[in-house]
């Protein structure tokens, strides 16, 4: 599956762009396995790690606010050779850096695995959108826009662009064991920055509908959506209809494995049957 391959190779160019217009770019290194990323986090990660509702009055630092500016968007591939995984690029001021603030803010994931298909498009699409798995970060997310919250308690644990993007890497790779390699880019330089990804954006945004589309095509359903999973109102209808699907899916295994087991001779080893 190569249907981001380019965009990936053109973030890449945008970030090269970036430095040599003089914006300063950091590059962290974080590992790649489960059990180091966790070890260097200095938040909880995981369903319900975030407790509730940052308000502004507990916030250190706001990200991509409307009028600050944001854009947000996930590529992926099945060449992991294509992305550095662990590696974190950070263009412009850091959280710590910008304490009761607020910054522009530019979120860019890319996201690999041999095994990856257009059929898991939509899980891994949706693993940007965190809900409540951070402590001490909030999230209001809709399609290529987030805006995002750090508190005062985290902030003064440390929490960085480092601590997020390690954090992404945990969620991702915890909850998709598909997933192999995970890198990101975060941009505050300024709002034009930010904004100069919009083209790039929509490319990802229309190419993911098509997938979005030919996957329920696959499934049966000729749905005609425009909007992104995570700022759809009609999600929970969908979710229902998946786990129809799903069901029947299970129904007729089940059927099929019986067939199977009625057509196997009385006479005939299991491992005959079997193998």
């Amino acid at each position: 599956m190569a249907a981001f391959d380019e965009q990936l190779k053109r973030v890449g160019e945008y970030v090269a762009g970036l430095r040599e217009q003089g914006r300063e770019a950091r590059e962290l290194s974080c590992p790649s396995s489960l059990g180091e990323l966790k070890e260097g986090l200095p938040v909880k990660v995981g369903k319900g790690a975030n407790a509730g509702i940052i308000l502004r009055s507990d916030t250190s630092v706001e990200l991509g606010n409307p009028q600050a500016g944001s854009r947000a968007f996930l590529v992926w591939t099945d060449s992991p050779d294509l992305i550095t995984d662990g590696k974190i690029t950070v263009v412009g001021p850091d959280i710590s850096e910008s304490a009761g603030g607020s910054l522009p803010f530019a979120q860019i994931l890319m996201v690999a695995g041999k095994e990856l298909e257009a059929a898991e498009h939509e899980s891994v699409h949706q693993g940007q959108y965190i809900a409540d798995q951070i402590e001490g970060y909030m999230l209001k997310s809709s399609s290529q826009h987030m805006w995002g919250r750090v508190s005062n308690d985290v902030a003064a644990k440390g929490f960085s662009f480092e601590t997020l993007g390690r954090a992404l890497m945990v969620l991702f790779k915890s909850n998709l064991p598909k997933v192999e390699a995970v890198e990101a880019v975060f941009i505050t330089s300024s709002k034009e920055d930010v904004l100069g990804l919009d083209e790039l954006a929509e490319e990802v945004r229309n190419l993911g509908a098509d997938i979005v589309k030919e996957n329920w095509k696959a499934r049966g359903f000729d749905l005609d959506c425009d909007l992104e999973c995570g700022s759809c109102t009609d999600k929970e209808v969908c979710d229902d209809i998946r786990d129809v699907i799903s069901l029947r899916a299970k129904k007729s295994d089940k059927k099929s494995g019986e067939a199977d087991a009625d057509e196997v001779p009385t006479d005939t080893k299991i491992d005959d049957a079997v193998g």
